[in-house]
């Protein structure tokens, strides 16, 4: 079993018995949705702690949408609510990566991977590099776009 899931479990049962009803809450809608992808496909499996870092990436980034949108509805209530939820996430997530680490690392993909010549055409090849060494610790899109800037 995925020690990250444990250490989820634990938590939950710390935060219900501290009474802690976001946490709570915020842990059970995380474990059923790492529960989800496990029975999702033909065959129900086990998920690896990168799996589960895999759902917890996509769960935080559901709030924060979550929270700009209701944010921008004129719902503060429920803004504070989904980003109060992003922040307990967080916590189980890798530290983020800066915009400088992000540019490092592209700029080592694109002299690994020799894409400096070939321009765009080659941001599949960078990507597909990077999206490894970045799981979990940046947003896609922000990497995408580095890519882009740095290839022109």
């Amino acid at each position: 079993m995925s020690a990250l899931k444990d250490r989820l479990r634990a938590d939950l049962t710390a935060s219900m018995k501290a009474r802690d009803e976001m946490r709570s809450s915020t842990l059970r809608m995380v474990l059923t949705a790492i529960t989800n992808a496990e029975v999702s496909g033909k065959v129900a499996r086990e998920l690896t702690d990168d799996d589960v870092l895999t759902v917890l990436t996509s769960e935080a980034k559901k709030r924060r949408e979550a929270a700009t949108a209701f944010a921008e509805g004129g719902r503060p209530e429920m803004a504070a609510k989904e980003a109060a939820e992003g922040e307990v996430i967080a916590d189980y997530l890798p530290t983020p990566l800066t915009e400088a680490e992000i540019a490092e690392l592209v700029t080592a993909a694109i002299a690994e991977t020799g894409a400096a010549e070939e321009g765009m055409r080659a941001m599949g090849k960078v990507m597909g590099v990077v999206t490894p060494q970045v799981k979990g610790r940046a947003d896609g899109g922000a990497v995408a776009a580095e890519v882009r800037r740095q290839l022109g």
